[in-house]
Order: C-alpha cells, then sequence, then structure tokens
C-alpha cells in the first residue's frame, strides 16, 4: 500500500508540474500538446542562428567534434537545412499529425517536459524523452543505448507504432515522396528520398543543437563570480560527498557531465519484478530480435524497466540505463527514464537515500547522509549548468522546482539517507523494519 501511495503522488504531482511548465511555454497548438511549429522555428532561429557547419562548436574540443561526425555524412548547410524542414515535418508520422519536434520541442528545452511522450492516437509510451540538445555528443543513443549514433535513432521513432506509426520504410519513403521530398534530397544528396538518407539528414541538423555554454564554464574559466557560493558549494559536494562525479564526471575535455556508461540505481525497482520480466523479455526476443522489434518492446511493454538487459541479454544490465548527461539538466525535467521524478531535488533525495534498493543496484549507489542544506546546494549547481541562451527559461524553472519541492517530496527518506537503517533491510525484513524520524511515515 505504501508503494501504491507513493506512485498515486508521484503522477500526480507529475501532472501538476506539466500543467504549470506548459502555462509559461509558448501556446500549445498543434497536435499533442506540442508547441506551434511556426513558433518553434523563430525560438530555433534565435537559439542556433546560422550554424557554421565548418566551425567547431563553443564547449566542445575540436578533435572530438570532428570524431563525432561520421565520414558518410559530413555537416554541410544544404544536410542541416534538409534535417531541420524534417524536423518538423508530420509527413514523417503515418497519422500526419506528430514530428520529431512533438517530442523534442524547442520552447521546451528540446523535449517535451513531460513524463513519457505522446505519438501518433494520443498513445503514450514508457520513457520519457531525452532532450535533442548534445545529443551529438553522447556515445550511443536512447537510454538504453540500442542506437550507436545519430543516424540509427533519427530513424526508429518513425516505424515504432506508437511514436511515428509508419508501419515499413517503404510507407514512410511514400509520405516523403508525396510531400515533394525527391527533388530536395536530389538537391543534396544526388538522388531521390530514401531512408538512409532521410536519417543522415535529421543527424546532421541534431548536430547543430549545441549548448555548452554556461555559467559554470566561465566559472571553470576562471570566473569567481560566475555562480553564487551555494553552487560552489554544490561544486564541492558534487566531487566529494555527494559522489555524483563517479558517473557524472565533467570537465572541459568532457563537458557533458555523463560517462556514457549504464546504471541500475533502482528506479525501475520500486514496482517491478526484474526476474520474471527478464524471463519474459527473453521469450519474446527469441521470437523476434530485430532492431524494430526491440524499439516496440522498449517503449510499449512492461520489459522497458529492463534498460539495457533489452540490448546485451546480460543479467549485469538488467534495469541498467545510460547516464543522463547533465547539461542544461535544470530545464529538462521531469527526470529518469521514467519522467518520475519531477525536481531536481527529488533526483537528490533519491541517491541520497541510496537508491531504490534491488538485487542489480549499481553497487556504486549508496546512501550519501546529505543535510538539507547540501542538497539546496546540489541543486543550486545544477541549475549552473544550463547555457546562457536559456537563461530566463532556467531561472523560472529554477522558482518552479524550488516551490514545488517545498510541499512535494515524495523520495526523501532521512532514516535510509542517515543510514539508521539498510536498504536491503526493508527489501528482505519488510517496510516495518523503517527505524529513525520518519519510521512510522514510511511503514504507513
Amino acid at each position: 500500500m505504501a508503494r501504491l501511495n507513493t506512485a498515486l503522488a508521484v503522477a500526480a504531482a507529475s501532472l501538476a508540474l506539466v500543467a504549470a511548465a506548459t502555462a509559461d511555454d509558448a501556446p500549445a497548438t498543434t497536435d499533442h500538446g506540442a508547441t506551434a511549429f511556426d513558433a518553434q522555428q523563430k525560438q530555433l532561429d534565435t537559439l542556433v542562428g546560422q550554424f557554421d557547419p565548418k566551425a567547431t562548436p563553443t564547449g566542445v574540443d575540436d578533435a572530438a567534434w570532428k570524431a563525432s561526425i561520421p565520414e558518410d555524412n559530413p555537416l554541410t548547410a544544404d544536410r542541416i537545412a534538409l534535417g531541420r524542414e524534417l524536423y518538423f515535418d508530420t509527413a514523417l508520422s503515418a497519422s500526419g499529425t506528430v514530428a520529431c519536434a512533438t517530442c523534442h520541442d524547442v520552447a521546451r528545452s528540446f523535449t517535451d517536459r513531460r513524463p513519457v511522450s505522446e505519438g501518433i492516437g494520443g498513445a503514450l509510451g514508457r520513457r520519457n524523452a531525452p532532450t535533442t540538445m548534445n545529443a551529438a555528443l553522447l556515445h550511443t543513443q536512447f537510454l538504453d543505448g540500442r542506437a550507436g549514433t545519430l543516424e540509427d535513432q533519427a530513424g526508429q521513432p518513425v516505424l515504432n507504432s506508437i511514436e511515428m506509426g509508419h508501419p515499413n520504410r517503404e510507407s514512410a519513403l511514400a509520405a516523403l515522396k508525396k510531400a515533394g521530398y525527391d527533388a530536395k534530397f536530389q538537391k543534396v544528396f544526388g538522388r531521390d528520398a530514401n531512408y538512409d538518407d532521410m536519417q543522415k539528414a535529421l543527424a546532421a541538423f541534431e548536430r547543430t543543437l549545441i549548448f555548452l555554454d554556461a555559467p559554470f564554464d566561465r566559472f571553470l574559466a576562471g570566473d569567481k563570480d560566475a555562480i553564487s557560493d551555494d553552487a560552489k558549494a554544490g561544486w564541492v559536494l558534487f566531487n566529494g560527498k555527494g559522489r555524483c562525479v563517479s558517473c557524472h564526471p565533467i570537465s572541459k575535455a568532457n563537458p557533458l557531465g555523463t560517462d556514457n556508461r549504464f546504471h541500475n540505481i533502482g528506479v525501475s525497482a520500486r514496482t517491478k519484478d526484474f526476474e520474471d520480466l527478464a524471463v519474459r523479455a527473453l521469450a519474446a526476443l527469441e521470437q523476434d530480435d530485430s532492431e524494430q522489434a526491440l524499439d516496440e518492446l522498449a517503449l510499449k511493454t512492461d520489459f522497458s524497466e529492463l534498460g539495457r538487459f533489452m540490448v546485451t541479454r546480460s543479467y549485469a544490465d538488467i534495469g541498467a540505463f545510460r547516464t543522463s548527461q547533465l547539461r542544461n539538466i535544470g530545464i529538462t525535467g521531469p527526470y529518469m527514464h521514467d519522467g518520475s521524478m519531477q525536481t531536481l531535488w527529488d533526483t537528490v533525495d533519491h541517491y541520497n537515500k541510496g537508491g531504490e534498493d534491488n538485487p542489480y543496484l549499481d553497487g556504486g549507489v549508496e546512501a550519501l547522509a546529505l543535510s538539507e542544506a547540501e542538497i539546496d546546494q546540489l541543486v543550486a549547481f545544477m541549475f549552473t549548468l544550463t547555457d546562457d541562451r536559456l537563461a530566463d527559461l532556467n531561472s523560472k524553472e529554477l522558482e518552479r522546482q524550488r516551490a514545488h519541492a517545498a510541499d512535494n517530496r515524495p523520495f526523501r527518506d532521512t532514516a535510509l539517507a542517515q543510514r539508521e537503517v539498510l536498504g536491503f533491510q526493508t527489501r528482505v525484513m519488510g517496510e516495518g523494519t523503517k527505524l529513525g524520524s520518519n519510521a512510522k511515515e514510511t511503514a504507513k
């Protein structure tokens, strides 16, 4: 009952926060609640402007940037322009209502600010939509890493039955040809529209979405006044007591703040039986282990909670998801693969108590004994990681999250955080073993 009540509370808080976030954004007048595409395009012009395909973006190592661009998909102005047009085109969906920009909304930090995303027919997936900002610098794509490149990633949502819904590549190409794309592809690639070139164009556009110019970067460069004293204290905690740097290394050489690895941090463990899911997932994959089948299982079924296991089939990867980038983290909530955490206070609370105990919990996840003041400082630091171009939204979101967290902290557990009781005791011996100041509340 305690877990059910927590789940209901989280769901209610989620809806409230999403409604509040949407109210401050540009008018949501397109299908599925996305910001009107013309408004998104105008904001994109302001944020990105004229991207120089020959220049290395601010905040990225020159050698690393060049290495991130495939030899068979050189970055050119024509490819970027075609990819941008495709990004906003609903022809990529079978219903003609969903575009990439529906779930990766420019006005909403290139995500949709929802716990999980909505596709054709109003269908809801099982995963939170990661922002497309800086995705070009990640080593793998999707939260389970099932795509190795931006190109690989770009084509999968088009064929997913609850995202864009085209049953096959031929259906998607027919829609593009009907929309007059053959001539546009001829101009850019020297041939009619085809699926591989569509993926290349979309990836080229997404490589322009680099947002790595934040107050924290000025602080690293020597400007001691670039961030607040609380944020400075948070940076110290990040590298020390908070142990965040273990999975979120961040520096000039590694600007995203991710180790690009996969960890079980005890999010999906709250409500799922991993052993049963794993057995059933392996049976399903034996029937069909194609890329499209894996994509469907990841978004439509409870197997979504298995994370990286669905890709590797290794029991060491059960419940493991890729470490998210920390760049622009303040404005890309809700958080975790299922969007279950509405604020950065929720996220720190989760780690502070040592995650959610389960047999596959990453060994590095343990209770941190952070005080309330230290939690506030860590959150203050994370809000310094937002690009200056999004500073106004960052300030609004900080105030919104702070107000929300004042009355809603569903993941806070002082007894676990202060190690008055160990996580495995709860799992093995039951909720009634909780000790400490909030024992009665937790055991309800």
